[in-house]
């Protein structure tokens, strides 16, 4: 194998959002050090790659993705790492080894791990999990005044030094139901800017209406009881055409629920960057249902007790080292999080959640459930109301009417929603077949090079 040849391609920056507790070269400098404790007291995202000789190491938080394959050329093993699938098999194509690739042998780097690779040769490197991110499993009070305090705190606190890196000029959209999380979200974001002493004209909401969805009357209403009906837009579209295989081809993926969410995300993002061509930042309620675990378990394989007994369930999937865990798209919200951030990359958005941050995750797992639901499954649906109500009036002095959850995609279609409702087989065929066009190209005699043979050049990348 030859020695002094770079291993290592990046097709992705260093990236964060909200970052506290480190500047980002600080950040950056930890993971190509395997310093977990700067990065451990860090909130807010990154995602960054770095290599120490022939070791490689990579880590991210759940509000950035960050991907890698490896291939095999002349020198021995090469890692690219980007943040799409489709972006690691363009370079392998560039250099005629896309024949390589599958997109099943891509690996996501799982949310709240650095990954350590070394680029040793034959057989296939095996990556070492370090966790950065520990957490306290129920410690908390029982008295949900004070619950609901440090966990709405904590997300106030990200989303206030998230708005304090935007440039005061900047419009913040807020993508708005009306729902528990993002009316809590939006509370939140106005009292950030009032105490930065900024008007409200910076904020403007946004509702998606695609027939008879629920959301727009109830989110209507919502910002009327607020005083903000001026800052509020609906965002009507009457279309027979959901565009699941554009939501399956901008995700990568192919859970049937988080295809939906970005589907009906895609329609939103497209009409707001229409309407406003250079609004960048935005902010949502995603994670929140993570956090409080009030997901409809019938939907599911999932019992109360699993969920109680894997307390990161919702948010990491059942573990970076575990059976069930998936290595090509990790678990949890560290694999659904792409329904947010690839919608908003493909129309030029900054998307990010206070509840997706490790500061107010930690908050929750501290809730005491076993105690709180006493083996209720209702006492579960109905406690996330309970906690973020009490929260918001602590934190920003707000009364916040509680509505019954609907999910995104339901509450913006309606009653037909039900007839846009595939299965996770459906999805997955219509990912294989767009995965099988493009690598059609790939596999032409004439477009392959075998991986011992030296190119010409140097490689691209860095």
């Amino acid at each position: 194998m030859l020695q002094g040849v770079e291993r290592l391609i990046t097709q992705v920056e260093f990236r964060h959002s909200g970052l506290t507790g480190a500047s980002p070269a600080e950040v950056e400098s930890a993971i190509h050090a395997a310093d977990l404790a700067t990065l451990s007291a860090t909130d807010g995202h990154f995602a960054g790659v770095a290599r120490d000789g022939q070791t490689i190491r990579l880590a991210r938080t759940i509000g950035i993705p960050l991907r890698y394959f490896v291939a095999k050329m002349f020198h021995g093993p090469i890692l690219i790492a980007a943040d799409r699938i489709d972006t690691l098999f363009d370079w392998c194509q560039e250099q005629r080894i896309g024949w390589q690739f599958d997109p099943m042998y891509t690996r996501m780097v799982p949310a709240h791990y650095l990954v350590e690779i070394d680029q040793i040769g034959c057989p296939d490197p095996a990556p070492r999990y370090h966790r950065f991110f520990k957490t306290e499993v129920e410690t908390g009070s029982n008295d949900l005044d004070e619950l609901g305090a440090k966990y709405v705190g904590a997300a106030y606190r990200a989303l206030k030094a998230w708005v304090d890196q935007i440039p005061a000029n900047e419009t913040i959209a807020v993508a708005f139901s009306g729902g528990i999380d993002s009316s809590s979200v939006l509370l939140m974001l106005r009292k950030a800017i009032l105490d930065r002493c900024e008007s409200l004209d910076r904020l403007k909401a946004f509702t998606l209406n695609m027939g008879d969805g629920k959301d727009a009357a109830q989110a209507e209403a919502m910002m009327v009881e607020f005083g903000m009906r001026a800052n509020w837009e609906e965002i009507r579209i009457d279309d027979t055409d959901l565009g699941l295989e554009e939501a399956i081809s901008v995700i990568e993926d192919y859970h049937p629920l988080d295809v939906e969410c970005a589907a009906v995300a895609l329609k939103l993002l497209a009409e707001i960057r229409r309407r406003y061509p250079t609004l960048k930042y935005l902010v949502d309620g995603d994670g929140g249902d993570e956090n409080l675990k009030s997901y409809p378990l019938e939907d599911s394989d999932l019992t109360i007790s699993s969920i109680l007994r894997n307390p990161l369930l919702y948010q990491e999937g059942w573990g970076a080292l575990n059976m069930k865990h998936s290595a090509t798209y990790s678990g949890g919200l560290s694999r659904s999080y792409v329904r947010t951030y690839a919608p908003g990359a493909k129309y030029g958005f900054e998307a990010f959640s206070p509840y997706s941050v490790r500061s107010a995750i930690a908050e929750s797992v501290k809730f005491p459930f076993e105690q709180l639901l006493n083996g209720s499954v209702e006492r579960l649906y109905s406690l996330k109301g309970d906690v973020v109500s009490r929260g918001v009036k602590q934190v920003t002095g707000d009364s916040m009417p509680v509505h019954p959850k609907r999910r995104f995609q339901e509450g913006a279609i309606g009653d037909s929603y039900r007839d846009w409702k595939v299965s996770k087989a459906a999805c997955r065929q219509i990912f294989l077949r767009q995965w099988e066009d493009r690598l059609k190209s790939a596999w032409e005699a004439n477009n392959q090079m075998s991986g011992n043979e030296i190119p010409d050049g140097t490689l691209a990348g860095r």
